[in-house]
């Protein structure tokens, strides 16, 4: 293990990123190290804790007593009990900490960083700032808070504590991930992409007297992964427009239009360093990302949730004879045929229930990057509870994807299954909601999967019509490329919270194939 070359997680979620460099490659002898992982959110901190401990053995030997806590037979504790050297490795690996704040000193990060690297010199700086300021959403609803002032959210320049860590220990390699939206994003009117290049090429000049750092300085240059490297290279490699920098993560195997800013740095002393760029894949659909999964029914909120109950309340949607006729009336044979179909399959569409924390299942069918023998059954699978009316309405929008494969627009909707809300009803209100019922497609690779999800299902309503319902957090992490056995820790809202955050692993471990091409 301790050839292998040490990777610091910085901002590290769930651990999206550390899971891409970790597993690389995908053999039993693994080329990176996560050393140390970053990351104030309590929920996601024990996500990670637990992941560091599956680490800590190597591929084929993680202990049965990992499956029997999955499992809700052992618990946390008792695990870590039981493995006390495993345990203390991912206790000093995964560190509760929010990097940016008053009540957290330099020193202290200093000291865990220098501590974690023992002496190594060639190593791997990973993650990226928080990117609600960053994002269209964020930005979207501060600009109707009258007390927001962009120039004064202190989430705009979070990047400086990475660029702190960077002019304090310069590592030879960082890669550094935001969401599309940090390529508009403006601050006193000056594009901020703009100044973080220029920040990242020279982080001890846009620091200045920050870092107290006496030992030499270096630059970096800044690389794309998607785009080929023109010769000769630049010192600040600036041969690349921002939008070089944008990665469509569905256009690499990952089976969600997932849009990520991610960039490489390469310290400047390391001259004959240059990163290959991101191979194109097929494209992978949802259908083929999840299907194999366990099928539920939803659950019914403010009702008796009991599957006879379920069925009669969707049935409700023909036995409406006013909705009936109106489907019969203005939609062709093949809806209606689509809609009986579903109808009937309803005991087949909820053969395990609402699902679980964990569900004994022997038919998963995936590779091995999801698959572990070990599990014997899948993790993180319950659905959520649905009022009546969103259950007609996810019946409906998922048979219309069926038949036309795309999403209907609510003016496609009969009338009667609009939102009881005065802005569906009004001109601006078809803007607003004219995409509020969106069907992951079965065919396509998903819209991405944000942390928004934990909040409302609207949008992510699984293709199948007989399920009924919008999508499980396993279903969620299969679209983000979790393993199954990566287990997600906390209430189910915080669960989802952490898949939307996550880099996807898949796509992290093909830049880990580039970062490690470039050490070695």
């Amino acid at each position: 293990m301790n050839d292998r070359i040490p990777v610091i997680d910085l901002f590290a979620g769930p651990g999206g990123f550390a899971e891409g460099f970790s597993s690389f490659p995908s053999g039993a002898e693994k080329h990176f190290r996560i050393c140390l992982s970053i990351e104030k959110d309590p929920y996601a901190h024990r996500t990670l804790e637990l992941r560091s401990f599956f680490r800590q053995f190597p591929r084929g030997q993680v202990p049965e007593d990992y499956y029997q806590y999955l499992r809700k037979k052992l618990s946390r504790s008792d695990l870590f009990s039981a493995w006390p050297e495993e345990s203390r490795g991912a206790q000093h690996e995964a560190w509760l900490a929010e990097l940016g704040s008053d009540g957290l000193l330099d020193k202290e990060v200093d000291n865990r960083i220098e501590a974690a690297l023992n002496g190594a010199h060639k190593w791997v700086l990973i993650g990226g700032p928080p990117c609600q300021a960053y994002s269209i959403v964020g930005r979207s609803r501060n600009k109707g808070n009258k007390k927001y002032v962009a120039e004064e959210d202190k989430r705009h320049f979070l990047y400086r504590e990475y660029l702190r860590i960077i002019a304090r220990h310069w590592p030879p390699v960082f890669v550094m991930e935001n969401v599309k939206g940090i390529l508009s994003s403006r601050v006193n009117g000056r594009r901020i992409f703009d100044q973080i290049l220029s920040d990242l090429h020279d982080p001890a000049a846009a620091l200045k007297s920050e870092t107290g750092n006496s030992k030499a300085s270096f630059t970096y240059k800044i690389f794309s992964l998607t785009q080929p490297v023109s010769y000769p290279v630049e010192d600040g490699c600036n041969q690349f427009s921002p939008n070089d920098f944008l990665i469509l993560s569905e256009g690499y195997g990952v089976p969600q239009a997932r849009h990520r800013v991610i960039l490489v740095g390469v310290r400047q002393d390391y001259k004959n360093i240059i990163p290959k760029h991101l191979i194109p894949q097929n494209l992978v659909s949802v259908s083929t990302a999840i299907e194999d999964l366990p099928k539920l029914r939803s659950g019914l909120s403010r009702e008796e949730d009991l599957f006879s109950l379920w069925e009669e309340r969707v049935w409700e949607l023909i036995d409406d004879n006013e909705l009936f006729d109106t489907i019969c009336n203005d939609y062709d044979v093949s809806l209606q045929d689509q809609i009986d179909k579903a109808l009937s399959g309803l005991k087949s569409g909820a053969l395990y229930g609402r699902g679980s924390e964990f569900i004994p299942f022997d038919g998963v069918r995936h590779d091995d990057w999801f698959f572990d023998p070990q599990l014997k059954g899948v993790c993180n699978h319950t659905s959520k509870s649905h009022m009546s009316t969103d259950l007609h309405r996810y019946l409906f929008a998922a048979c219309f994807a069926e038949v036309y494969d795309r999403s209907p627009v609510l003016s496609e909707f009969p009338m009667k299954l609009w939102p009881n809300h005065k802005n569906a009803h009004s001109a601006t209100g078809f803007i607003n909601f004219s995409d509020r019922f969106r069907v992951q497609l079965a065919s396509k690779p998903a819209t991405t999967v944000m942390s928004h999800i934990a909040k409302d299902g609207h949008y992510y309503i699984h293709y199948d019509a007989s399920q009924c319902r919008s999508l499980t957090v396993r279903e969620a992490a299969r679209l983000q490329t979790f393993p199954d056995n990566y287990f997600f820790e906390g209430p189910r809202t915080q669960q989802y919270i952490q898949v939307g955050n996550a880099v996807p692993p898949l796509l992290a471990h093909q830049i880990a194939e580039i970062v490690h091409d470039m050490l070695m």
